[in-house]
């Protein structure tokens, strides 16, 4: 049984997709023990009180440095004895010491097709924004292992999402989230944690 943290910033409906899917009965092989939040007071920080999930805030503001955030990020996953990390919606970017003491431990999920609409920045509506500007009739979501490089890590799993006339940012994340990123996430954890993905 794996124990999983989910990195979250803000409302943590990817948290709550995880969650989910825990209950249901689908990811056997993990049980998300802790999340940690990048800073104080976000929704996602409820979700995982009311899932009776241990939480705590490692914002990156309280620290003289990357290399201090990093240090102190580290010294919570492995004081709670954690193998897999999620990243869910988490917007501070994790150092090379992060990355490399979880090598293909850590997942991510991404709003576009990696490699289209991705890297430093390409976060939040910003990719959606992207996708419409450049006129595309398809995005979706990608679910990839993180490495050093922003967004390039490789790639688990992706699902191509319509781009419909009349989408703006929100309504196109909505429909993003909903048929790709909460069924995409759920489905790589549980394969990284069976050992069917390693």
């Amino acid at each position: 049984m794996l124990k999983i943290a989910v990195l979250v910033s803000g409302g943590g409906t990817n948290l709550q997709a995880l969650l989910d899917s825990e209950a249901r009965g689908e990811n056997p092989h993990g049980k998300i023990t802790l999340v940690v939040a990048s800073k104080p007071g976000v929704y996602a920080l409820e979700r995982a009180a009311k899932a009776g999930v241990e939480s705590c805030v490692v914002s990156r503001k309280d620290y003289a440095s990357p290399d201090s955030f990093d240090e102190a990020l580290l010294e919570v996953l492995r004081g709670h004895g954690i193998d897999l990390v999620v990243l869910a919606g988490f917007l501070s970017v994790l150092g090379p010491r992060v990355v490399q003491a979880y090598p293909r431990r850590i997942l991510n999920v991404h709003p576009a097709l990696i490699p289209a609409f991705c890297g430093p920045g390409m976060y939040g509506l910003r990719p959606h924004q992207a996708a419409l500007a450049r006129g595309c009739k398809v995005t979706g979501a990608t679910v990839h292992f993180v490495n050093e490089e922003c967004d390039g890590g490789p790639i688990l799993l992706q699902k191509a999402v319509d781009i419909l006339p009349g989408d703006t940012p929100e309504t196109l994340q909505k429909r993003v989230m909903e048929q790709a990123e909460w069924k995409l996430l759920p489905k790589a954890v549980a394969m990284v944690c069976s050992g069917e993905i390693v």
